[in-house]
């Protein structure tokens, strides 16, 4: 194998928790709430699947089910998706629906996996090329450079700026053929067995991590580089 594609939520970053990205907010707009209020809407907005990267919806509104299935092709979509969620819990101020969804896309709202560096790093030592390919409504390019890890990243393939979203096998030979790699010769990592399984229809080989908080995953990421020696 010459390159490694990677998914960039679960896989090489994990998003802040559902607490946390509502508690940053409030703090930002200068609101408090009880502790145990502030718990209560974290765990609303979470079974909502409002925070993006996070956890799934429990339930999709069915005004909204159109919009879900295609929320990763355009930035437009995405952010209606995701507000849209979100507006089925309550908050103290309207405009703090629009204010979560900004919060997520901000590098501070994300972890990398505590192996994340080491294995990028030792991948670029081995001159094996890196890309991220990643099913997203946003430009997560910022998030690699505050976190000191886009020097080991040579592609960005985003599904909202090509309109496509994975598991489309059209999105993962993009990857390829900008790091002028043979799919066959190509590992994809991901979290999601569906959407990072399609790069398989090309002939890459495909490698699963469990998508867990990042203290619960050290070292989810070292068999990627134990196959590069």
């Amino acid at each position: 194998m010459t390159t490694v594609l990677f998914d960039f939520s679960g896989t090489l970053f994990r998003i802040e928790s559902a607490e946390s990205w509502l508690g940053s907010v409030l703090a930002e707009s200068g609101i408090t709430l009880p502790e145990v209020e502030l718990a209560r809407t974290a765990r609303a907005l979470e079974e909502a699947g409002a925070l993006p990267g996070g956890a799934n919806p429990l339930h999709i509104p069915e005004d909204l089910a159109a919009v879900w299935e295609v929320r990763d092709e355009s930035a437009e979509l995405h952010r209606a998706a995701y507000t849209g969620l979100s507006r089925r819990v309550e908050l103290p101020e309207s405009g703090l629906h629009d204010a979560l969804y900004e919060r997520h896309m901000t590098p501070a709202a994300w972890t990398p996996y505590p192996d994340t560096a080491e294995v990028l790093r030792g991948l670029r030592e081995r001159g094996i090329g890196v890309g991220v390919v990643s099913n997203i409504g946003w430009d997560l390019r910022p998030v690699f450079r505050a976190h000191g890890l886009d020097r080991f990243v040579d592609v960005y393939v985003l599904s909202y700026e090509h309109g496509i979203r994975k598991p489309d096998p059209r999105l993962f030979r993009t990857a390829c053929e900008a790091l002028g790699a043979d799919p066959r010769q190509v590992l994809m990592v991901g979290d999601d067995r569906r959407a990072d399984g399609g790069a398989a229809a090309l002939g890459c080989r495909v490698h699963f991590v469990d998508h867990l908080p990042a203290d619960a995953r050290p070292d989810g990421l070292r068999p990627v580089l134990d196959l590069f020696g």
